[in-house]
């Protein structure tokens, strides 16, 4: 889908090629966002890519995750609420569902009488193939 019928504000070619990798790679970093732009737009500036990178997420098209590293990764907001697996070896990455946990948010809402907006759960272990080769 073009997002240009959908937003009113510009739509660039550069803003939709930035947007198009964020959707394609998954959990992507700035900087690694950035070098794979680059190679399509070489003029394109690393501010720039942080500069939509905030318009994505204040659109709510994107969402930024943090995980064991100093910077956020970036993922596109699928529709389906999700959580990641994180192995504390190999750095490996599992999304999972977690749809046990509405009833928890349902739950933590009618007690406290809060309204949850967003919840995210992070695991942190060994994967398969990571424990394996401890065992």
């Amino acid at each position: 889908m073009k997002m240009r019928s959908v937003i009113k504000k510009r739509w660039t070619s550069q803003r939709e090629v930035l947007f198009n990798l964020v959707k394609e790679e998954g959990h992507i970093d700035a900087y690694e966002l950035y070098l794979k732009a680059k190679a399509l737009y070489p003029k394109i500036g690393l501010a720039t890519v942080y500069r939509n990178l905030k318009f994505f997420k204040d659109l709510g098209l994107i969402k930024e995750v943090k995980f064991d590293e100093p910077h956020s990764h970036y993922e596109f907001l699928r529709g389906s609420e999700h959580h990641h697996f994180v192995c504390s070896e190999c750095g490996a990455l599992i999304e999972f569902d977690a749809s046990w946990l509405k009833s928890f948010k349902k739950k933590l809402e009618k007690k406290h009488g809060l309204k949850v907006e967003e919840m995210e759960v992070r695991v942190k272990g060994l994967c398969n193939s990571c424990r394996e080769a401890a065992e």
